[in-house]
């Protein structure tokens, strides 16, 4: 007996079975690129962000335990660097890592007191990051990564 279920509509199996291995690298490969940008306004002041001035402002007045620069270098680097290292498969743990800690703390820290849909700046988009970069962080780069085409991982 296979332990793979059988699909309702059956000619789809044919089409399932050759990409499901695509499945993860897609969604490690966006999860980081969509952390770029983000890093980017924080660094950088792109796309309408604060830079790093505005952002060590608001994170010195929020994540009051480490400096608000100290604070806007790290979050705007794991964004932007970390982001890019999660997409191409280098270094994943680490960098999913550093990116799950900031998201959680974004989480607790920024979104909590304002409930949990996000249209309201709640937690909900935040915490479904912070949960998609710790589950990065649990299974790594993947089969196809750099990471796997170096041998070496986390």
């Amino acid at each position: 007996m296979s332990d793979a279920s059988k699909p309702i509509i059956p000619f789809l199996a044919a089409l399932y079975s050759p990409l499901q291995c695509l499945a993860y690298p897609l969604i490690r490969l966006f999860a980081g690129l969509m952390l770029v940008p983000h890093g980017a306004q924080k660094l950088f002041g792109a796309f309408g962000g604060g830079g790093l001035e505005r952002t060590a402002g608001f994170l010195g007045n929020v994540v009051t335990f480490i400096p608000g620069n100290v604070s806007a270098l790290l979050v705007g680097g794991t964004e932007f660097f970390g982001g890019m290292l999660i997409a191409v498969g280098l270094l994943t743990r680490p960098a999913a890592l550093m990116a799950a800690v900031v998201l959680w703390i974004a989480t607790f820290s920024v979104h909590m007191q304002n409930g949990f849909f996000v249209g309201g700046g709640g937690y909900e988009f935040v915490m479904l990051w912070a949960v998609l970069m710790t589950a990065i962080t649990l299974r790594g780069g993947g089969t196809v990564s750099i990471d796997r085409a170096i041998g070496r991982e986390f």
